[in-house]
Formats: C-alpha cells, sequence, structure tokens
C-alpha cells in the first residue's frame, strides 16, 4: 500500500500544480524526474482484446491518447486467413500510427492445420512471437513448427472459465520437456481468479515467461470481474518487484475486460496506476 500511496501523493501534487498554473497564468509544473540509473527492462503494452469493439483506426486513435505503443493484435483486427497484402496494410496502418505490432493472438489451435495457418500468418505479420492455446495433443506439431519458423509461442492461461491452460502450473508441466522457445504469456487477472498468487507463478515459471497480460479483479474466484487497476485485489506493487527481481524484459500488455463499448477512462486510469507504480522505485 505504501507504493499506491506514494502514487497518489505525486499524482495529486501535479494535478494541483497544473491547476494553479491554469489560474494564475505561470508555470508550477514539477519538475520532470531524474531518469533512473537502472531502468526497467520490461515496457507497457495493449493487449488486442481490449479493443474488441473498435476498428484499426479507433485503435490508433485510444492508443496514442494513452500514451501507449506496443500491441499484441488479436485476430478481428486481422483475420487469420487475411492475404498477405490485407496483411501488410494493417500491419502499415499501425506503423503509420506510431503502433508497434509486437505479438499476434490469442491465437486458438484445434487443428494440425490451425497451427499450420498460426505460424504462416505471424510471419506475414512480421512478428517473431505469438500468444496462443493450442490444443495438448497439438504440442508436438507446434514444437515441429517452432523449430521450422524459429518463434517463440507464448501459451496464455485462462483460469476456472476454460479446462484449456487454466494457470500457469497446467502450462509448465505441459511444456517443460518441449523446446524452450515453447513459454507462458501469464495473465495475472485469470491466475488471480484461479486462486494462484501471480507473483509467485512469475517467479517459479521466470525461465519461460514471455508475454504477461495485466488487469486487476474484483475477487479471487470464477466470479471475479475486471476493474480498474489499482482498485481491485491483486498487489501490482509486488508484481512489479517481482517482475524487476527476475529481470524480465517482455511487454506488460493490458488487457481490459470493462466497459468495452466505452473502455478509454478505465484503461487510461489503469495504465496510469500501473506506471505510477513502476515510478515508485
Amino acid at each position: 500500500m505504501k507504493s499506491r500511496r506514494q502514487f497518489l501523493k505525486l499524482s495529486g501534487t501535479g494535478v494541483l500544480a497544473a491547476g494553479v498554473s491554469s489560474v494564475y497564468g505561470f508555470n508550477l509544473s514539477p519538475l520532470p524526474p531524474k531518469k533512473a540509473t537502472s531502468p526497467d527492462t520490461f515496457t507497457v503494452g495493449m493487449a488486442g482484446y481490449t479493443f474488441r469493439e473498435f476498428n484499426v483506426e479507433k485503435t490508433i486513435e485510444m492508443m496514442k491518447r494513452i500514451g501507449v505503443t506496443n500491441l499484441s493484435l488479436k485476430d478481428f483486427h486481422m483475420p487469420l486467413n487475411s492475404t498477405r497484402e490485407q496483411i501488410n496494410a494493417v500491419i502499415g496502418k499501425f506503423n503509420s500510427g506510431g503502433i508497434n505490432v509486437y505479438t499476434v493472438g490469442v491465437i486458438y489451435m484445434k487443428t494440425r492445420e490451425s497451427v499450420d495457418q498460426a505460424f504462416e500468418y505471424a510471419k506475414m505479420a512480421g512478428v517473431r512471437m505469438i500468444v496462443g492455446a493450442p490444443n495438448y495433443e497439438l504440442l508436438p506439431h507446434v514444437e515441429e513448427k517452432i523449430k521450422e519458423y524459429d518463434f517463440k509461442l507464448a501459451i496464455h492461461n485462462h483460469g476456472p472459465d476454460n479446462p484449456l491452460y487454466p494457470n500457469a502450473t497446467d502450462i509448465w508441466d505441459h511444456i517443460k520437456d518441449l523446446d524452450p522457445r515453447i513459454g507462458i504469456c501469464i495473465d495475472i487477472g485469470h491466475t488471480t481468479r484461479d486462486g494462484q498468487d501471480p507473483s509467485v507463478d512469475i517467479t517459479r515459471y521466470k525461465s519461460r515467461i514471455y508475454d504477461i497480460h495485466i488487469k486487476d479483479v474484483d475477487k479471487a474466484s470464477k466470479e471475479g470481474k475486471t476493474i480498474e487497476m489499482g482498485r481491485g485485489i491483486i498487489d501490482i506493487p509486488r508484481v512489479i518487484a517481482t517482475l524487476r527481481k527476475i529481470n524480465y524484459s517482455g511487454e506488460c500488455s493490458l488487457e481490459f475486460e470493462k466497459d468495452m463499448k466505452d473502455p478509454l477512462a478505465g484503461i487510461a486510469e489503469s495504465i496510469g496506476y500501473f506506471k505510477g507504480v513502476m515510478a515508485c522505485k
């Protein structure tokens, strides 16, 4: 709670200064913070499912407003059966808007053909990692494709709602003897809803965590719902401290599943809170 209090105190100072400045016409804004001597190796991104209700152009607009430039692209913005020309057009729009598509997914793979399609799709998109959920029996074929394409696959956990990879332990148990490029995308919200501790799982499986979906939830149960980050039950300062301890160097992408037809305020609050906690060294 100390980190949250520090963050709110700092935020309040900034708001007060901005208000005085606007009233009296001079600048009382706080000086910019000094650059950290040991900057974090992980960065903040967005998980594409957040923008399920919006087209590419609106997604770019919202990401620019919140100042986040890394995106895990979901297939409703770029269908899996897209041609190379269609993929180039979508990726080109994001690039022109200053958005880096760093991975694609979550992609569900239920047949060998869908595995083949997913890898070729990612190759045409120009990414080197897929966030996915292949059926268990397809993992040997996935391993073959990993070796062929030299990609990473980060398998996403889905909590108590889905018997396929409900938590990081289940993922680990299925991949520990496979090619090390097959790893985990740990969703800290679903982890919590499954009764697990995300900080413990991040530490336990650190060698194979390649992507992280961040969010907050209101209950540690199947009934738990996404809530603005900092208002829920997940100890976000501890998660960030854990990521620093293991020297995590990937993305922490917000997947905001609340108010999906009008999510911008909640996205901004959540990103602001997460970045605020990051600033409290």
